[in-house]
């Protein structure tokens, strides 16, 4: 059966989003708006009923000289990833995104490889034997992750640079996830770790105070998180920035995105932003002082998170991006080694793929990206 893709309404699009169990963040109209700086688009496939089968948000980015784009496709899109027949998705997509003015296209299927437990993470850890985590053997695997994957590259697609630390992709090909599916509260703490646990606490013994805060707090969060950037070494994102994602996404819907603060002693010491998509949550950004960090903020704020996820009906915890390093002398093996304490599970995903539709120019990015 043939497909055909063209250019939905984003009335369309949210619609179908919202008859899915699960759907990325970046794949949701507002997300567009969210990029303002890139051109974006809502994509849809139709079978031949006339019915959407699938749907996507295409972000484009102009070249500085040319009329031409680089089009993206973050965790996206959202169609069937393991139809035999794949190519009657790919090859409409790429045909539309050529009518577009694309010289290359970059997406990253939403299809998990393998999974980790944090035991076996842990065990791993301790005994030395492992300094990524493919050196560990596998909790659960997706045996057709791989024939897909062989699929993308006999079709001509080019698999991302992420393979090293997980971080060559523009989005992260490891993340670190807490399953609330089919269990209490009491079993996701039981399977916290003694820290985790001791840290709560603490919190709660300090008279730490998690609030759900609005777009009049975000200038607290930003405060936080600009401290953060300075301690952590990265560049932080202006405030409207933030301002221009709450007022995009919460109005597609009111509970997409969501602000946490931690007060001790009325002053705020840590602040998140949580996003929700259908049975999905993600911690997104986190931000904490350089002071009182002893009264456990972060953690407490983390447990407040996780239990509005649960009463929202999410069956996962997103802790989103963590390295694949194994190796506690590892710059980037903090990222692993606090999640590693929720009890969650390490997962691989399939990374992001390339498709040049211009070589020459391609390349050209390619190489642009590289040196940046």
């Amino acid at each position: 059966m043939s497909l055909r893709l063209t250019t939905i309404s984003r009335a369309e699009h949210l619609a179908f989003v919202r008859g899915l169990p699960s759907a990325s963040h970046m794949q949701v109209p507002s997300w567009g708006d969210v990029k303002a700086e890139w051109r974006s688009e809502s994509i849809g496939w139709r079978d031949e009923q006339g019915r959407t089968v699938g749907a996507g948000l295409v972000l484009y980015r102009q070249l500085p000289t040319f009329k031409r784009y680089l089009a993206y496709l973050p965790e996206g899109p959202l169609i069937d990833w393991f139809d035999p027949d794949l190519d009657r998705w790919l090859r409409p997509l790429l045909a539309h995104l050529k009518s577009q003015g694309a010289f290359s296209v970059k997406m990253g299927p939403p299809v998990v490889i393998r999974r980790w437990d944090a035991t076996a993470v842990k065990d791993a850890i301790a005994a030395g034997h492992a300094r990524r985590l493919r050196d560990v053997e596998a909790t659960w695997y997706e045996p057709r992750a791989f024939e897909l994957a062989d699929r993308l590259r006999r079709a001509g697609w080019l698999q991302g640079a992420g393979g090293g630390a997980g971080f060559g992709d523009v989005q992260p090909r490891y993340v670190f996830q807490v399953p609330l599916a089919n269990r209490s509260l009491d079993d996701v703490q039981r399977g916290f770790n003694q820290l985790w646990r001791r840290n709560i606490k603490k919190a709660e013994k300090a008279g730490v105070e998690v609030v759900q805060g609005g777009y009049d707090d975000l200038p607290a969060f930003h405060e936080l998180y600009v401290i953060t950037a300075e301690r952590d070494g990265f560049r932080p994102r202006p405030l409207p920035y933030f301002q221009g994602m709450w007022r995009s996404l919460t109005a597609e819907d009111p509970n997409r995105m969501r602000l946490y603060l931690a007060y001790h002693q009325g002053e705020p010491l840590a602040a998140t932003t949580m996003l929700t998509v259908g049975e999905h949550v993600w911690y997104s950004y986190g931000a904490s002082a350089d002071h009182r960090r002893e009264v456990r903020p972060s953690n407490a704020v983390q447990w407040r998170m996780m239990q509005d996820a649960y009463a929202l009906g999410a069956t996962v915890y997103d802790l989103r991006g963590i390295s694949d390093t194994l190796d506690p002398g590892d710059p980037l093996f903090g990222l692993i080694r606090f999640k590693l304490g929720t009890g969650g599970q390490a997962a691989e995903y399939l990374g992001e793929w390339d498709f040049p539709l211009n070589r020459l120019l391609h390349k050209a990015l390619d190489i642009y990206m590289s040196r940046r």
